[in-house]
């Protein structure tokens, strides 16, 4: 026991040890709750006795979910290290066990965009849609809304719905919506695919109506712990309640003061309110900073404390004094990048590393003049932003080439057939799509029984079947990363990239092998090719953080879960950061709490900075009221700020603030409710935008979404009426 709770200070030695019932943990920015929850778990498993395939940990990201084990294998000695993972991948191990409960099999898709992308061409091709009906990401995301909330239903259509009758729906749809829509669900239970959505869904589904699984379930998973649980949404937090609803002990982490994910359902009244949910609640507040100086933490402190929905707490640095928190005001955004461009230099000249440094803003507008004065000074910076890398066309058709290996699926083989040029144009694709339609087979198959057509001669196709069929029967006796290399070296794809001299893309695919091979080294155990695939479409963009010698670039929601050692937040400005959109003191307080998760980045030294000018709608960019929520004492300013500029700021922050909606005019409606507006007629709240102050309404009849202010005249269906 004295080497699981050695080195744990007070309130990490009581969260760790307090193994049952209901457990919350408020543990601060840089407080070691990673450490606390590997520490639990090894305590459950070395000092208790818990199996660790009887626990289950949650995580928000596979970044963490790896860290995660591997300090738990370092500490139980053993590669056992039960289900961790995110919820997503905790659905999918799951769903692998027990899909045939909604008949569906364990060999299922699981899709990322670009496969919605896909299939999606494929409706559009067919119904002679073009992007002026509808782009592919309005398309996304009306589908991910009606799935939500329109269709909350949806997933019994395709667990229940013959294949033959969801495509009839699909042609006999006339509105582009439910084209989109049903010819999506169409193409999704052809190839067995589940997107995001879909896995909590029919997870939560099987549940629903298989006791059994659920109870099978319940009773495996003796403890359960949740991480950042700030961001967990409506869908999340019911699984959670299912999943414990047996052994009731559940033990949660996170941090009222990072909730930053309202836009994405989060609520940061499911950790402020747990105690109410649940009886006999344990609280343990950890506040011992690990992470950054004590001069970041006052100013961190000094910001954080100007909201009112929070548990009240103060975090205390353990690492020895830093340098002051600097503060610049520039009088253009060329100058603010210019000044951050020479602190940089500055901090290289005492040895620091490029590597080493983060510039951290609201908006990814903000990094244009930045990116301009590193170019001219030449600063190496990398962008984290843009397409992700799991996005990028040479990893989806590395992917599609293994995912084809081990299911032989539609969309991969739509992808790599003629990827490198095998003579496969439209035509032959066309003659495909048909012979399978008629015979209701795969378009593989069809190439496989076709293949000796007199249309496929002249063409590499029999050479691409022999080189997928010989994989396809091979592969279960190769390392992932080993057959990653192979397929991508036979297929003839990295010879065609090196014919092009496209020198990034090969990089990047250099960059995915490693994230195999150290993907199949965090495991501690042999990771099936269907494994893998089935949780790589999960991966984010921070997940593969380049380890390249630059400043990295990034917006602050994708810095959530990263610490740096030298941190600059640039665009601190009125309109900026806070955001133009900011309506509410609800979100405003969000706003803040975004900002202290910026200023709890920094490690060693926080730089913050703004810059004059005219905002879009030609009014007056002044400092951010964030920069004056931090006690002056706690900040260095380069220079003294105007009376004017402070005055202007004072105004500004004064008349906008004048303009919020109070809480009352917005909480009559609930996401969900059934509303009936004097004009529009009757429809459903899919969503409350509290930065514009409105209810996003879905009307009957329409097929795009009205934002409706908080002001305006709806009627709930049961006969009550919103405030006025």
């Amino acid at each position: 026991m004295s080497g699981i709770l050695d080195g744990l200070n007070e309130r990490q030695r009581e969260a760790v040890t307090a193994t049952e019932g209901y457990v919350r943990v408020i543990a601060g920015a840089g407080s070691g709750k990673t450490r606390a929850l590997s520490h639990r778990f090894a305590y459950l498993v070395n000092e208790i006795g818990i199996m660790p395939s009887h626990i289950l940990c949650v995580t928000f990201t596979n970044k963490s979910a790896n860290e995660m084990r591997r300090r738990i294998r370092r500490l139980t000695g053993d590669s056992d290290t039960g289900y961790i993972g995110t919820f997503h991948s905790f659905c999918v191990t799951v769903l692998q066990e027990d899909s045939h409960a909604v008949q569906y099999p364990k060999s299922f898709l699981v899709l990322d965009n670009a496969d919605i992308d896909a299939m999606l061409a494929v409706i559009y091709e067919e119904r002679g849609l073009t992007l002026r009906h509808m782009t592919y990401a309005a398309a996304r995301d009306m589908i991910e809304m009606r799935k939500i909330y329109k269709d909350p239903e949806y997933y019994e259509q395709m667990i229940a719905m013959p294949l033959d009758g969801l495509r009839q729906k699909y042609l006999d749809a006339t509105k582009t919506d439910d084209i989109l829509f049903f010819g999506y669900l169409y193409q999704q239970k052809k190839c067995f695919g589940l997107d995001y959505n879909d896995l909590i869904k029919f997870t939560l589904h099987i549940f629903g109506v298989n006791e059994d699984v659920k109870l099978k379930w319940q009773r495996r998973l003796e403890y359960i712990m949740i991480d950042e649980f700030q961001d967990i949404d409506e869908l999340q937090y019911r699984l959670m309640k299912a999943l414990c609803g047996y052994h009731k002990n559940l033990f949660i982490v996170g941090d009222p003061d990072q909730t930053i994910y309202s836009w994405r359902g989060a609520s940061v009244r499911y950790i402020l309110d747990f105690d109410k949910e649940f009886p006999d609640v344990r609280t343990v507040v950890m506040t011992e900073n690990y992470r950054s100086t004590p001069q970041i933490l006052a100013a961190a402190n000094s910001l954080i404390d100007k909201n009112k929905m929070r548990v009240k707490k103060e975090l205390t640095a353990r690492l020895a004094d830093g340098g002051p928190v600097v503060y610049h005001h520039a009088q253009t955004a060329e100058e603010e990048a210019v000044w951050v461009a020479r602190k940089i230099k500055e901090l290289e000249e005492t040895g620091v590393k490029p590597c080493d440094i983060t510039v951290l803003y609201r908006s990814h507008f903000v990094s244009r003049p930045i990116e301009e004065v590193f170019l001219k000074e030449k600063i190496p910076y990398t962008v984290y932003s843009g397409v992700p890398f799991f996005g990028r066309m040479e990893v989806k058709d590395a992917l599609s080439y293994l995912r084809l290996i081990a299911f032989k699926d539609d969309l991969s083989f739509l992808r790599v057939v003629n990827t490198p040029k095998r003579n496969m144009g439209e035509r032959r694709i066309r003659f495909l799509q048909d012979y399978a339609a008629r015979h209701g087979c795969a378009l593989y198959t069809a190439l496989e029984r076709s293949a000796d057509d007199e249309i496929f001669k002249n063409t590499k196709a029999k050479r691409f079947l022999t080189l997928i069929g010989r994989f396809s029967a091979g592969y279960s006796d190769m390392p992932v990363s080993e057959l990653l290399s192979a397929v991508l070296d036979e297929s003839g794809y990295e010879q065609m990239l090196r014919t092009e001299g496209a020198q990034e893309r090969l990089d990047n695919l250099a960059q995915l092998k490693q994230s195999v091979y150290e993907y199949e080294k965090s495991c501690g155990e042999e990771v099936t090719l269907t494994h893998y695939l089935s949780r790589v479409a999960m991966l984010t963009n921070t997940d593969l953080v380049s380890a390249k010698d630059t400043v990295k670039l990034m917006t602050v929601h994708a810095a959530k879960g990263l610490e740096f050692p030298h941190v600059f937040i640039c665009g601190l400005s009125e309109g900026i950061f806070p955001s133009k959109k900011t309506a509410t003191p609800e979100s405003m307080e969000e706003e803040r709490r975004l900002a202290f998760v910026a200023f709890t980045r920094a490690q060693k030294s926080l730089f913050l900075t703004d810059a004059e000018g005219s905002n879009l709608d030609g009014s007056f960019r002044c400092p951010s009221r964030f920069i004056f929520n931090v006690d002056k004492e706690r900040i260095c300013y380069t220079a003294e700020l105007s009376e004017n500029l402070i005055a202007k700021t004072e105004w500004h922050i004064a008349n906008s603030e004048s303009g919020f909606l109070c809480a009352a005019e917005r909480e009559s409606f609930r996401i969900g409710d059934r509303v009936r507006h004097s004009v529009m007629g009757t429809g459903v709240v899919v969503d409350i935008d509290t930065e514009k102050g409105a209810y996003v309404v879905q009307f009957d009849g329409l097929g795009t979404v009205r934002s409706i202010s908080f002001k305006a005249k709806l009627i709930r269906l049961d006969g009550s009426q919103s405030a006025q």
